[in-house]
């Protein structure tokens, strides 16, 4: 009953059949190869952008921070959420790869809305040299908070970056996830809503350390006076995140890509977190997270997370936790693609009886 991260999951068969399939012989390295070339064409396809450059790297942490690098000098500020990943879990990396540029935190959790980015917006750029510029605004579906922004919201906040001529990058660890529970392509939750830059997140949903960017508009000037995608790219060496044995990342794309299996394996993950929703709910236990996708916030009194964790549940308490036994905890629970029915079954029967 590990309920801890989609970050613990396994990694699917056929994903290793494909490891498997692409270790033979030689092959050019540092993204030259048949293989690499194969993933970028799938993944123009799929986000129908036949113009848009896709590049490979290990984690989330680099896909977001030489993105917004990419879109962000220096100087400038990027607009995210209060709980954005970027802001509470990369270790400021986003501040360390754009050479420094701060991040501007707009109130309201982890869902923005477009008041209240307009309001944050016009609280900056407005001092001169004496004080940040205004830089790209960043999305991330599922936020930390586990909701899911619908397309319009997107749409919306896009819309809000556009009137001050500012470019969007979307954070999409759990890309999948939000896009089966949008019941969208994902062309539509990006490039379509005014997003310039995605994170195409492979491995919370199933990849060993693959994560690809897709940059739509390639021929755009960076920060830097380079084209986007010559930027990134320079970015992704001078980081270190330059593979030379490429092929094998990208045959963990590849694999992620072949016959709609990122999308079969978002739709697992969903679908369990839905039916543990389900089982709380019934319990009358209260879930945070309205819009969730394979992640969700949920409160019990403090003995029955004691009791589930005793029982051989994984996961983790929200905040800090009431020294009463009775006093409701804010706890969080994450479904991977192998997540079982019958470990859901197991946890709510532990946390029933506790109750």
């Amino acid at each position: 009953m590990n309920f801890a991260s989609d970050n613990a999951s396994p990694v699917p068969q056929q994903v290793i059949d494909v490891l498997a399939r692409v270790n033979s012989g030689s092959a050019a390295s540092y993204g030259a190869d048949d293989v690499t070339a194969e993933v970028a064409d799938r993944v123009r396809a799929l986000f129908e952008a036949p113009d848009a450059a896709v590049y490979l790297v290990a984690t989330g942490t680099a896909a977001n921070s030489l993105s917004l690098a990419t879109l962000c000098a220096p100087f400038q500020t990027i607009f995210c959420s209060e709980h954005a990943h970027i802001h509470e879990d990369e270790c400021n990396a986003p501040e360390f790869y754009t050479g420094g540029a701060k991040l501007t935190l707009v109130r309201g959790g982890d869902v923005m809305t477009p008041d209240a980015l307009r309001a944050a917006i016009l609280g900056e750029g407005n001092r001169g040299v004496h004080g940040p510029q205004r830089g790209p605004v960043s999305i991330t579906n599922v936020t930390e908070g586990g909701n899911v922004y619908a397309l319009s919201d997107i749409g919306a906040l896009c819309a809000v970056a556009r009137e001050y001529g500012l470019p969007v990058h979307l954070d999409g660890a759990r890309f999948a996830n939000a896009c089966v529970k949008l019941g969208c392509t994902p062309a539509e939750m990006t490039w379509k809503a005014g997003v310039d830059i995605a994170v195409f997140g492979g491995t919370k949903n199933g990849l060993m350390d693959a994560e690809a960017v897709v940059i739509f508009d390639p021929e755009a000037p960076a920060s830097s006076g380079f084209t986007r995608a010559q930027e990134f790219e320079l970015r992704v060496k001078r980081a270190g995140h330059l593979y030379s044995k490429h092929r094998y990342v990208a045959a963990q794309m590849l694999a992620y890509l072949q016959d709609d299996l990122w999308r079969d394996l978002a739709q697992q993950a969903n679908d369990r977190c839905e039916a543990l929703a389900r089982g709380l709910e019934d319990m009358g236990l209260e879930i945070v997270n309205p819009t969730r996708a394979n992640m969700l916030f949920f409160r019990a009194p403090l003995r029955a997370h004691e009791a589930a964790q005793a029982a051989g549940a994984v996961y983790g308490l929200w905040g800090n936790a009431p020294k009463n036994a009775n006093e409701l905890a804010l706890a969080r629970l994450v479904c991977n693609w192998s997540t079982t029915e019958a470990e859901i079954a197991e946890f709510l029967k532990v946390m029933r009886a506790a109750l």
